[in-house]
């Protein structure tokens, strides 16, 4: 069946983001130099060239986007410097947007008004919240579980939790239906099982990354910066009555040194990403959309406002100690939620599934190859 061609398609993945190929004349050269690219996933080429001509849902289709790291290789020794490398990073954009059935992501990533608003939105609720649901302020000593009682917060981390999981997963099954089972594509399950446990090893440890390009830095960088979110994620939405407390623990106690290294990775890697995008000195960060700021920055602001909570808490100023408090979920909700779902935060959920997929694809194929030829030369059978 003869693909639908949509000439509106190249227009409408330019409102995400930089995507020239204009200039490219499909050469191949990307491909080629990239460590991650190979016949069954044969980027940033394959994907470009489906906007380019307007196939549509191939593109939808398409794992090979998340499959890309950008490590800027393509992009360095493209001949027509037509950046092959930010396209694709324009292309997880706009995936994104098309596995949001609420419409947000989408104008979030063509409107910095939107996105700027929706994050000021969810501030301002939560400042509302906490102005009218806090409880005592006790002036005498510091009491943070008194002004923020530790199990209401908790059931809060819950419902939020519920409700960040239901709209991510729901996109995610968005993601599922497009990549693995539209236009009858569908893999055996057997497939599936065998492949499960690359999506354990990909999530955990992101180790297609490391074999992206020559600088295996950035890997041990991002990998360091993960475990700091997921342990702080752990920390605070299973053990929060644990990990939030009025006592004063000695500093080898473990509530004190797993905060510590998870603020630490926290403060320095995302300080570090900001860093480089200020200088532009890598590949990576020669382009930068509003999302590629504001994924750093408000994590480094709850991080930091994380670090005065602990710091007025154990100085005992009470006061200092409830503002910064407020100022931390302030800032800290509506990252979540609307970063994690709807913005960039959210391929901490699709890469390491398009991994997985990309690798049940492959399984299937091979079964396809090893399965036994049909008969041949059977002579029809009378009705």
């Amino acid at each position: 069946m003869p693909e639908k061609i949509d000439p509106t398609l190249i227009s409408e993945v330019r409102k995400y983001g930089h995507f020239d190929v204009d200039a490219c004349y499909a050469c191949g050269s990307c491909a080629a130099v990239c460590a991650l690219s190979k016949d069954s996933a044969l980027f940033p080429r394959k994907s470009m060239r489906h906007v380019q001509v307007g196939l549509r849902e191939p593109l939808l289709a398409s794992l090979d986007p998340w499959l890309c790291y950008y490590c800027g290789d393509c992009s360095k020794t493209c001949p027509r410097q037509t950046e092959p490398g930010e396209s694709m990073m324009t292309l997880r954009r706009f995936l994104t947007a098309q596995y949001d059935w609420t419409g947000l992501s989408a104008r979030m990533y063509q409107s910095p008004a939107w996105e700027l608003g929706a994050l000021a939105a969810v501030g301002a609720f939560m400042a509302l919240l906490i102005a009218l649901f806090h409880g005592p302020m006790v002036m005498d000593r510091v009491e943070l579980n008194t002004f923020a009682p530790v199990m209401t917060v908790h059931f809060f981390d819950w419902a939020m939790a519920a409700v960040l999981s239901f709209f991510l997963l729901s996109n995610v099954a968005r993601m599922i239906w497009n990549t693995m089972f539209r236009g009858g594509s569908a893999a055996p399950l057997q497939s599936y099982i065998e492949e499960a446990w690359s999506l354990a090893w990909n999530g955990a440890t992101q180790i297609r990354f490391r074999e992206c390009g020559k600088n295996t830095a950035r890997w041990a960088k991002h990998f360091l910066l993960v475990t700091g979110y997921g342990l702080m994620f752990v920390m605070i939405v299973l053990f929060l009555p644990w990990f939030q407390t009025d006592a004063i623990h000695p500093i080898w106690h473990p509530q004190r040194w797993l905060g510590y290294y998870a603020t630490a990775v926290l403060a320095v890697f995302t300080a570090e990403i900001l860093w480089s995008r200020m200088k532009k000195e890598e590949q990576i960060h020669r382009y930068s959309d509003l999302s590629d700021w504001l994924f750093p920055i408000l994590l480094l602001l709850t991080t930091l406002t994380g670090i005065a909570v602990h710091i007025f808490r154990y100085a005992g100023w009470p006061l200092a100690t409830y503002y910064a408090y407020a100022v931390h979920l302030i800032v800290c909700v509506p990252m979540l939620v609307i970063e994690v779902p709807f913005g960039k935060w959210a391929h901490l959920t699709y890469r390491p599934l398009a991994a997985y997929f990309q690798a049940v694809r492959e399984n299937a194929a091979r079964r396809r190859e090893q399965a036994p030829a049909g008969p041949q030369g059977a002579e029809a059978q009378p009705a």
